[in-house]
């Protein structure tokens, strides 16, 4: 009988594919940031970030094409460090944070484009409008474990968009023929991810 039930548990090992599964990873807003910047004046650049986010990404390492990534950003948390700048760009010409209090990334497709690089194409809802966007992903890096026993791993990504594309169309014209804020607006992430 004992002979039988190896048999028969050999059999079934062998019947039954081999699946993988995904695991998943929270963002540790405490080693993270989401951080953007604008042409100011047609001559420099003004950065700022957001410090209130959270997000969870599920990795297949067999097949990292199946990869799904969710974040969630709190607009109100923009800051640049000049107050009344940052009273604007949350009020009604820009964000407009008092009537759309949310934004959030939601993934639909990966693809790989080399050795960690990735393509992560997917829907980006700020300012009330909802866009496809790409982000250029370069991980997630290798797992590694904290002096706490924590499962560790990172990612760097960004993207561009323009602002006008999700309803900011506010700008201020200049004697030159230039603009005070420049459309393209371009968001960088830099994220550690702890095994859930």
């Amino acid at each position: 009988m004992k002979h039988f039930l190896k048999v028969l548990a050999v059999i079934i090992t062998l019947a039954v594919p081999a699946f993988s599964f995904a695991s998943v990873w929270s963002i540790d807003p405490d080693h993270s940031s989401v951080t953007f910047k604008v042409r100011h004046m047609m001559v420099s650049n003004v950065k700022g970030e957001f410090t209130s986010f959270s997000g969870s990404a599920d990795i297949d390492d067999e097949d990292i094409k199946k990869m799904k990534v969710e974040v969630a950003i709190d607009p109100a948390s923009l800051g640049t460090g000049v107050e009344k700048r940052d009273e604007h760009l949350k009020g009604p010409d820009f964000l407009d944070v008092a009537k759309y209090p949310a934004m959030a990334f939601v993934s639909k497709q990966v693809v790989q484009v080399g050795d960690d690089k990735l393509r992560v194409y997917g829907d980006l809802t700020m300012h009330g409008v909802t866009k496809e966007v790409v982000l250029n992903v370069e991980g997630p890096t290798k797992q590694i474990k904290d002096p706490r026993g924590n499962l560790r791993r990172g990612v760097s990504a960004v993207t561009q968009i323009d602002r006008k594309d999700f309803g900011m169309t506010w700008n201020a014209q200049m004697d030159n023929g230039g603009v005070v804020v420049g459309d393209e607006v371009i968001i960088s992430l830099e994220i550690e991810l702890l095994k859930k």
